[in-house]
């Protein structure tokens, strides 16, 4: 490994005018840090990140927290796309990212905290997790820079997906094409469920559409057995739904297949939409009605926001970023 000292021989300087032309000292000649710096580079020379992190005091690591009861991992649509787009900000900061461990299995393994202490990490995303669990709990309350996603915790910046309008144009137009009897199949119990669920009946209210209660059904995110099961309840009904919301686009295509398998047609016998514009609902025929959520934007906005948090403490707000999504009308909602 090539050391200050074999640099200092090669150009003929000492240790100390070598460290200060890498550090980009000011009181070191434009022309001398110039050729250190190429001499270096021709060496193969890299500085030691755990040097580097005693003297600066940041190990430029940011740790993620990203779990799913599903097991998707990262082939996630919705969470993939905004990680990727974090990822690239963060990069582009000279930021790297790496994953807090979340496995249960491990006899031996650390809290969320503690593996974020023990990788040193200058900072903490939590991108999706159990937001009831204990040790999600411990570190919000740390001391570490923070920020969520899709969750408010008290004194941390929060990225929000904007729920709550998102529901209200989905619901809207649904209404404007003419359907009364609207259904909807919603997540698990969360923040975003319940934002979305909220929306619903009061964009419901608000448009004077009665919604019984066994129109209302409940089925995992990302579950197309659950939401196929949901849907076959609702067709079974004396007084079906004309229309039926999902989660989310994923389990909206398990819904789809029950109803391609009763026989019935989409948009002309049964109406259906998604939610988080996932990139092969727009590819489908018939193409999915839903809300297109700006995971890019999420995700650079998270980026961004955590390092400020670590770069500049004291004047970054601690605030609640809310990100609009935005209705693609698709096809697969017909007027009546």
């Amino acid at each position: 490994m090539v050391s200050l000292k074999d640099i200092s021989a090669v150009c003929g300087v000492s240790v100390a005018t070598v460290s200060k032309a890498l550090n980009n000292h000011k009181d070191i000649g434009e022309e001398t840090k110039k050729h250190i710096k190429q001499v270096a580079k021709e060496m193969g020379y890299l500085p030691n990140s755990a040097a580097k992190a005693l003297k600066t005091n940041r190990t430029h690591n940011i740790g993620i927290l990203f779990t799913d009861e599903a097991h998707s991992g990262l082939t996630h649509d919705y969470f993939a796309s905004v990680l990727d787009s974090l990822k690239q900000t963060v990069e582009a900061h000279g930021y790297d990212v790496t994953f807090i461990n979340s496995s249960r299995k491990w006899s031996n393994r650390m809290s969320y905290l503690e593996h974020a202490r023990y990788r040193g990490f200058d900072g903490v995303v939590i991108a999706n997790v159990n937001f009831y669990d204990d040790e999600v709990d411990e570190l919000a309350a740390s001391n570490l820079p923070l920020v969520t996603i899709d969750k408010l915790y008290a004194n941390h910046i929060a990225i929000i997906s904007d729920n709550v309008n998102g529901m209200k144009d989905l619901l809207t137009y649904i209404y404007e094409m003419g359907h009364r009897r609207i259904a909807y199949i919603h997540g698990e119990d969360s923040p975003v469920t319940k934002n979305r669920l909220t929306s619903f009946y009061r964009t419901a209210e608000e448009l004077s559409i009665d919604v019984p209660d066994y129109y209302i059904k409940e089925s995992a995110y990302r579950d197309t057995e659950g939401a196929g099961e949901a849907t076959k309840e609702l067709l079974k009904l004396k007084t079906p739904p004309t229309c039926i919301l999902y989660p989310d686009d994923f389990s909206c295509y398990g819904g789809i297949n029950v109803i391609n398998k009763m026989g019935l047609r989409i948009p002309e016998d049964i109406s259906v939409a998604g939610y988080d514009g996932i990139r092969i609902g727009r590819h489908i025929e018939p193409q999915l009605t839903t809300i297109k959520q700006d995971t890019d934007r999420i995700g650079i906005q998270a980026g961004e926001k955590i390092i400020s948090l670590i770069e500049k403490p004291k004047s970054t707000v601690i605030e609640q970023v809310i990100i609009s999504g935005e209705l693609y009308k698709g096809a697969t909602v017909g007027k009546i």
